[in-house]
């Protein structure tokens, strides 16, 4: 929540008021105080979501009949739960969900979070003992709380790595969570496993030597060469969230596995954090007009039709743009028609019966005959996507010396490379090729480079009618470009930004010198703070 939506505040002041016990005292079927004496109990997620018709009109009707729905769920036992036992760690930091460490056999971490969520704590300080806290509290009943549960099974088919999570009820008297039990006790739970550091691997992870999470392999991956993104695993991961309406994949939402191949250290992506699969929006009249894409397009509702692939992309823009820069057309489209593939109907089927019993008889069928639509169209979807992304490409050298081409091979061509430069005696390990993509100027308007740190050498060079625009960043250290390129349609499509000292330029026909005495262009944003 953001200051942009205090356009609503006079339909909230009309259509709501302020409720001081928002959330439901036990999870349990029916509400009750006594002990449990069962490894099963029957409960609701959240049953305060089910309001009347004049709310709903209003507020959408959403997934409240879900959060509303009884179903029988096993009891968390922090001896017996997972094999060796769980003990307390520390509170987690989430900004909405209660979460915890939960510390298991052999150095092996879980997470254990309530379904439920509180954004108290996402409202401007102002606004969090008014009623518009109840609103986006309401607004919680957008999620299926279910969701997570499904995504396993289809992940593992598409081949993408993942975690396993299962829900849990937590004992009203339950005190081996340790200070903060208090917080978990009578609620629905997730536990799944904690990916990070090598504890943490299973067979699943193959020859993953380590788990890093998105800021410690940005910071490798900035800092050396032979550090590098396995980006068509992560178009695929990414695939497979845009088929699942998976809006909120921003950095955050992703652990990295660790690989060492042919001398190079490979990151491939396990997303975690399912919460707004399925998502449920717009069918109601505020959070429609919310949704538009003029306010806030990220909430897209999953539907048969892919609603606003922009949208559904806006909180994953920072990583997306880092670790799919190399990415093609032509590589998209074969991982679409490779999901197509892998996720047939009797995936989806059984997928889709991880949802209880009686949350499946309301949503089964309409949601695998959505997940149908979406798989024939995932190709145009994917298209899409990549459209969106190549609109603007940035190539990120790393904090030592590389060789940028660039190369206006056509008039529909312009190739992208980078490659090492090696220190004085230096032997290479292999192919000192780092990055090659060929770009086509009816998709991309500009491409940035960026050399970071190192000594790095720009060579921009051909003849051509049209080509694409070229931001050059050289970064803080002594950096030559060497512009022989020219492009016949006029103007400048070579722009150079660094400091005015210290660089040697070739600046050629088409060049743009931007240098200045300030060092504000050395700024690359490495891990979207």
């Amino acid at each position: 929540m953001t200051y942009r939506y205090l356009w609503l505040l006079p339909v909230l002041y009309c259509t709501s008021c302020v409720r001081q016990n928002f959330f439901q005292a036990d999870a349990r079927m029916p509400a009750t105080t006594t002990p449990v004496l069962t490894d099963t109990v029957r409960v609701t997620v959240g049953r305060h979501y089910q309001r009347g018709a004049v709310h709903k009109l209003f507020w959408g009707k959403h997934y409240r009949h879900i959060w509303a729905t009884p179903v029988t769920l096993p009891v968390l036992d922090m001896r017996t739960t997972v094999a060796g036992g769980l003990q307390a760690g520390k509170m987690g930091g989430g900004f909405q969900s209660t979460s915890i460490t939960l510390n298991g056999a052999k150095g092996r971490q879980y997470a254990l979070r309530t379904l439920d969520k509180d954004p108290y704590k996402t409202l401007p300080k102002v606004m969090r003992k008014s009623f518009a806290l109840n609103i986006v509290r309401d607004a919680t009943s957008a999620a299926n709380p279910y969701a997570a549960f499904v995504v396993s099974p289809l992940a593992e088919a598409a081949g993408v790595l993942h975690t396993n999570p299962r829900p849990f009820y937590v004992r009203p008297d339950e005190t081996n969570l340790g200070p903060s039990s208090n917080l978990f006790q009578g609620k629905v739970v997730m536990l799944e496993e904690k990916y990070e550091g090598p504890e943490n691997l299973t067979p699943a992870f193959g020859a993953a030597r380590d788990l890093e999470d998105s800021d410690n392999m940005l910071e490798a991956r900035y800092a050396d060469p032979t550090h590098q993104i396995d980006q068509l695993a992560f178009a695929r991961a990414r695939l497979l969230d845009l088929w699942l309406g998976d809006w909120d994949r921003h950095e955050g939402q992703w652990q990295w596995a660790v690989y060492e191949r042919n001398g190079r250290t490979l990151y491939r992506a396990v997303p975690k954090d399912r919460d707004q699969v399925f998502y449920r929006f717009s069918d109601g009249l505020v959070p429609w007009l919310a949704s538009r894409r003029w306010a806030v397009r990220k909430f897209r509702t999953f539907k048969p039709k892919y609603e606003d692939i922009g949208g559904l992309m806006k909180n994953a823009r920072f990583i997306d743009e880092r670790a799919l820069s190399e990415v093609s057309r032509a590589q998209f489209q074969a991982l679409a028609h490779d999901l197509q593939l892998r996720l047939n109907d009797s995936v989806v089927a059984r997928a889709l019966r991880r949802f209880p019993a009686p949350v499946y008889a309301q949503e089964g069928a309409r949601t695998a005959e959505a997940l149908r639509a979406r798989r024939t169209n995932l190709p145009k979807a994917a298209d899409t996507f990549y459209r969106e992304l190549a609109r603007l490409v940035t190539v990120a050298g790393t904090d030592q010396a590389e060789h940028f081409v660039v190369e206006r091979q056509s008039d529909t061509a312009t190739v992208v490379s980078v490659y090492r430069i090696l220190d004085k005696g230096e032997k290479s390990a292999g192919d000192t090729l780092l990055y090659r993509r060929s770009f086509h100027p009816a998709e991309t308007k500009r491409i940035v480079l960026h050399g970071l740190r190192g000594k790095d050498v720009f060579e921009i060079r051909g003849e051509v009618k049209r080509s694409i625009r070229v931001d050059v960043y050289g970064g803080p250290n002594e950096d030559a470009i060497i512009n022989t390129s020219r492009v016949q349609r006029g103007g400048k499509w070579t722009y150079y930004y660094d400091t005015k000292r210290g660089n040697t330029i070739e600046r050629g026909h088409d060049f743009k010198d931007k240098t200045s005495a300030g060092v504000q262009m050395h700024a690359y944003d490495r891990e979207g703070y």
